[in-house]
């Protein structure tokens, strides 16, 4: 499976076929937080004046023990977004066929922490600026990844980034190549789909799993 892992996406009409619906449970409730896992915003589950974030960065493993951990947020989930296959699985998405990454989505009450919060700590737990790779994962499902769903979302998100841009730029640390993208149900927007019930809060029912935090090292900027 590791060695299938590719460098490069690949033209949609060559990505795996998926399926119309998941076929595989989740726990109803968050290990960690005890709020729903499964949410839909348009449908119910996520309490009035509450957002999504949604975040690719590597190991969705790691990245969502950090966000589980900021006040604020209510409820994370793993899964795959920016892709083409329907409802994939991990292995599919592991072969570099469907074109997803592996993705953190966030519910928050931005009363309690902002979203530009969130986005920051998106930039300081991983490596932007490594294309499909973060450390020593290689492969398309690993690049860095924003995927908006509010316009005031996209205005920060794009802000930030150049912000964040710039002082790499001037540590000479070489250019971000996150992508910013809608998030679905927007037009043209990066379905997310939730990942198998084993990969759901990982690291609360394997403390000593695997985590990859590349990063640059670098702090935000406190002017930005």
């Amino acid at each position: 499976m590791f060695l299938t892992r590719k460098a490069e996406m690949v033209a949609p009409e060559q990505t795996l076929a998926g399926r119309t619906e998941r076929t595989f449970p989740i726990a109803e409730r968050h290990r960690v937080l005890d709020a729903p896992v499964v949410t839909d915003p348009e449908t119910g589950g996520i309490p009035d004046g509450y957002q999504v974030a949604l975040f690719g960065l590597g190991c969705f493993w790691g990245a969502e023990e950090i966000y589980w951990q900021i006040p604020g947020v209510w409820s994370t989930s793993v899964g795959y977004a920016g892709g083409t296959t329907p409802h994939p699985t991990y292995d599919e998405v592991c072969t570099g066929r469907t074109n997803h990454t592996e993705a953190v989505r966030i519910v928050f009450d931005p009363a309690t922490v902002s979203y530009a919060d969130l986005v920051k700590t998106f930039f300081e737990i991983h490596d932007p600026t490594q294309g499909y790779r973060q450390g020593n994962d290689v492969g398309t499902q690993y690049r860095s990844a924003i995927y908006w769903t509010t316009p005031e979302q996209e205005r920060i998100a794009r802000e930030l980034t150049a912000a964040y841009g710039a002082e790499l730029a001037r540590r000479r640390l070489g250019d971000i190549t996150t992508e910013i993208r809608p998030a679905a149900p927007l037009d043209d927007g990066a379905p997310y789909y939730y990942a198998e019930d084993v990969h759901q809060q990982y690291l609360a029912k394997n403390p000593h799993g695997y985590r990859c935090h590349a990063n640059t090292g670098v702090k935000f900027p406190e002017t930005a």
